[in-house]
């Protein structure tokens, strides 16, 4: 009997001993998984997390960028190795996000699969039908959306008609109006020329028409070397009188989806469109494009030089011209 009760002790005590064992080995465990999975807080308001680009459109390194380094920084995350094992392969694209704090790490993950913002990138030198293109991609818009921003939203003003739509990169929410999207480009214009405004005033230049020779010069040139002198031989024109016979205005009149800028071909020197610079003489109605600040900078401090005539050859290098004969010479030299 004695023998019965010291068995049914031991029992008793390797059985509370097991449980202890359990309780320590569960509490360890949800304090492990709490610190590599759970929430930082247990209440916290949304914050907008933004995932940036990696290189910009000329291909720089725009910045050191970490994902799971900058979610632990920031205090979203306890720990980047439960970060990234939750997130797998799975690649977070660039973009804003809106997470809290009081997310655990899988509800993180899963928010960050679906930005509420997206980078748009907008290059130097399009027209806004390649604009509303790049737009449609990015932020999904369907055919009457892309239509309504070219015919309503960006044609309410007629000085805001084209070459104010200025090219930047830019993060836009995914449920922005086609009307907001054309202001946030004018109100990006509108800081980015500040600077210029007062310069052009003081040289008796209206700023459209800045923006108009910017245009062609942003067209005509092939490197950002070019514009200046471009711009030098587009003013030498105008103030002698002369038609400015700008390929480019050619291009414009006679873009297509697919082909905006397309080989120029003789017959279009007679269409009949006020933008055909070699009918009309001065500038165009509007811009023929959305030019960056070389441009600008070239109009407004452009190459003093004698040449009325260029050209580039196959290497893109320029070649300037006093007379039209020398310009001829200069064709048969390099394009032929």
């Amino acid at each position: 009997m004695l023998k019965d009760i010291k068995i049914t002790k031991s029992v008793k005590i390797a059985v509370i001993t097991g449980a202890i064992i359990l309780l320590i080995l569960g509490a360890g465990g949800f304090i492990a998984y709490n610190s590599l999975f759970g929430a930082p807080q247990k209440q916290a308001a949304l914050q907008q997390f933004t995932v940036p680009l990696s290189v910009d459109r000329n291909g720089g390194v725009l910045i050191d960028f970490t994902l799971s380094g900058s979610l632990k920084e920031r205090g979203f995350i306890k720990s980047e190795r439960g970060f990234k094992y939750a997130l797998g392969k799975f690649e977070v694209q660039p973009g804003a996000y809106k997470i809290s704090k009081s997310m655990n790490v899988w509800q993180i993950v899963d928010t960050l699969k679906t930005p509420y913002m997206k980078w748009v990138v907008i290059p130097e030198g399009l027209r806004k039908e390649q604009i509303a293109e790049i737009l449609a991609s990015e932020l999904t818009w369907n055919e009457q959306q892309k239509d309504d921003w070219l015919t309503k939203y960006t044609a309410l003003n007629y000085d805001y008609v084209e070459g104010v739509y200025f090219p930047d990169t830019y993060l836009i929410p995914i449920g922005e109006s086609g009307s907001g999207t054309a202001s946030r480009f004018i109100d990006r214009f509108n800081e980015k020329f500040a600077p210029y405004y007062d310069k052009f005033t003081q040289a008796n230049i209206k700023w459209d028409t800045a923006l108009k020779i910017a245009s062609l010069v942003q067209r005509e040139a092939g490197s950002k070397e070019d514009m200046p002198l471009i711009a030098g031989i587009i003013w030498n024109r105008l103030l002698q009188g002369m038609k400015l016979d700008i390929d480019a205005t050619l291009q414009y009149i006679t873009g297509q989806p697919g082909n905006w800028w397309g080989t120029v071909k003789p017959e279009y020197k007679q269409i009949d469109s006020k933008y055909n610079t070699y009918l009309y003489k001065g500038l165009p109605p509007h811009p023929i494009c959305n030019p960056g600040l070389d441009a600008i900078e070239a109009v407004l401090n452009p190459t003093k030089t004698d040449c009325f005539y260029y050209l580039h050859d196959g290497n893109k290098e320029i070649y300037c011209a006093k007379t039209y004969e020398e310009h001829l010479k200069n064709i048969e030299k390099y394009l032929k």
